[in-house]
């Protein structure tokens, strides 16, 4: 991992970003005419991602398995499936994240975990670590029968919630999946969704994508938790709050009639020449934009930089931009304004954006 960072670094990537005006003159630029000819190239590109039924199957399999297991030392416990697996956005042979739902909340995490791990290595699960050191400890595993790695973690509920919350935005409208899929794979090609690098996680391009497809006008995606609260639960502090009777938003964004390929081609011209870098942060939680200084992110505090803000929906003192620094924020941008200009120019957008980045 040192060696890739090493790699990272000594490229030369960042050093051709737009300046202001030249950005200012692209948002001119109208959107290439036969940009729906794309249309069906992008969808197969989506369709290639979906896990498979049987990926699906196999996972419910395990986790019957890890249940019964937990049952037997703690009758009361919960196991919830959370992160990119149950939340829509999963790419096939992703692995699994679970946490262990423990009513009391002052448990020992560390003796859960390594009684756990006892008892999964006793009842033939391979590879079994329990990580009690790390910053969210976990147990790994991996599944012979399945071949399916997962990682167990205690009471890790706001991410339960997270994992919900997306899950309900995918529900209302199809597109909002298709652009994520679309983006998630760019930025793996691109190797900018690294966050140990100083890049984004899937998790924040998930959200970019959601608060991308609210600010559309007419907005495709509302702002849930903008609406009246039909779920609420707090958690350490924090209420988690949002309407999420989502069957009855079904057909919210027919007003907006943009395709795919449109809204690819849009996604990327927004973060390439519109997005204010200096004083914007992202909002999945408003439906637009907070400033910087309203959120007091204007300066670097310890590790954290605020060069990209997006904002975590409950745990709004949370930045998922807070690991990006000077040299990737500049790899980011112009990631971003590469992709926008394939995007406008390219006769063949769909196999030059997301060629693999090979540094030089």
């Amino acid at each position: 991992m040192l060696s890739q960072m090493k790699d990272y670094r000594a490229d030369k990537r960042g050093q051709w970003i737009l300046g202001q005006r030249i950005r200012i003159m692209k948002r001119k630029t109208a959107c290439r005419r036969d940009i729906d000819r794309l249309n069906a190239p992008f969808l197969s590109i989506y369709q290639s991602l979906i896990p498979p039924k049987e990926e699906k199957d196999k996972q419910e399999k395990l986790l019957t398995i890890l249940r019964s297991l937990v049952k037997k030392d703690w009758p009361e416990a919960q196991l919830y499936v959370y992160g990119s697996c149950a939340n829509s956005f999963g790419f096939s042979k992703s692995d699994i994240d679970i946490c262990l739902v423990i009513q009391n909340m002052d448990v020992n995490k560390s003796e859960v975990l390594l009684k756990l791990a006892e008892t999964l290595e006793s009842n033939n699960l391979q590879n079994v670590q329990a990580l009690i050191r790390a910053r969210v400890p976990i147990v790994k595993l991996m599944d012979p029968d399945t071949g399916i790695s997962c990682d167990i973690c205690i009471n890790n509920i706001l991410a339960v919630i997270n994992t919900k919350l997306l899950h309900d935005y995918a529900r209302i409208d199809g597109r909002l999946r298709q652009l994520a899929f679309i983006v998630k794979h760019w930025a793996k090609k691109r190797g900018v969704n690294e966050t140990y690098q100083g890049t984004l996680s899937s998790y924040a391009y998930v959200l970019m994508c959601i608060n991308f497809l609210q600010q559309r006008k007419p907005a495709i995606l509302p702002c849930l938790q903008g609406m009246e609260p039909t779920y609420s639960v707090t958690v350490e502090n924090t209420e988690c709050a949002y309407f999420n009777e989502v069957d009855k938003l079904h057909g919210f964004g027919a007003g907006n009639g943009e395709t795919i390929s449109h809204l690819v081609w849009a996604f990327f011209n927004y973060w390439a020449y519109y997005h204010d870098y200096t004083n914007d942060v992202i909002s999945v939680r408003t439906g637009g934009t907070l400033s910087k200084q309203a959120k007091d992110w204007t300066r670097r505090i310890g590790n954290d930089r605020h060069l990209i803000c997006i904002e975590d929906p409950f745990e709004i003192t949370h930045d998922l931009g807070r690991i990006v620094d000077k040299a990737s924020i500049r790899v980011l941008r112009e990631e971003f304004e590469r992709a926008a200009e394939i995007m406008q120019h390219d006769l063949d957008p769909c196999t030059k954006l997301f060629e693999p980045y090979v540094p030089h």
